[in-house]
């Protein structure tokens, strides 16, 4: 399936937000290639994250067919290793929302099979889901102002505040997923390693 055409317009918008709290965040943001901490743990990705991501595997085949085969073995491993727990139908990777309790303490050790283990580096950087795009800047959520562990240390909350990523793109994200979702055939969220081996 190819991607909704508009998802290179809500990644464009994304991006250019997270750059710009990045900026405004200076010394306080401490991301960087290697640094892998929000690679571990699983969390929910969208029909229209999973099909991007798709996308992205299949330009590594092309570049690359070795690193694309490595990445499906990982998906493979991971899939074997999240089954007996999934919170949701582990033949079609659909998460249940009336498990969402269980999703709370599921696999929050196991590694992203996007994430290379030799390099630290994310396989498929351009394609990574909306929530991989936005982790590191200060981004509000139901719960308050999210930072990460490692970053903003010594800030005071004006400062975390006064760096928070401006979205809104709510909208522009919902009818791209509702496309993927008709178009796949699947709806609801699931995970990266399911999303990468439908």
């Amino acid at each position: 399936m190819a991607l909704p055409a508009r998802d290179a317009q809500l990644v464009q918008i994304v991006d250019a937000a997270v750059a710009d709290a990045a900026r405004r965040s200076g010394s306080w943001l401490l991301c960087a290639p290697g640094c892998t901490q929000c690679c571990i743990g699983v969390f929910p990705i969208s029909q229209l994250d999973a099909v991007r991501l798709r996308d992205g595997l299949a330009a590594l085949d092309s570049t690359d067919p070795e690193h694309a085969s490595a990445l499906r073995q990982r998906a493979r491993q991971s899939i074997a290793r999240l089954t007996p727990d999934f919170p949701g139908d582990p033949r079609t990777g659909l998460l249940d929302e009336d498990r969402s309790a269980d999703f709370e303490d599921f696999a929050n050790d196991e590694p992203c099979p996007v994430l290379d283990p030799a390099t630290g580096l994310c396989d498929l950087y351009a394609a990574r889901p909306m929530t991989c795009r936005v982790f590191g800047p200060p981004l509000r959520t139901e719960d308050g102002l999210g930072v990460c562990d490692l970053c903003f240390h010594g800030a005071t909350t004006e400062q975390i505040a006064a760096c928070e990523v401006h979205l809104d793109t709510d909208s522009l994200e919902s009818s791209l997923t509702a496309e993927a979702e008709y178009t796949n055939g699947l709806a609801g969220n699931t995970v990266v390693a399911w999303a990468l081996l439908r």
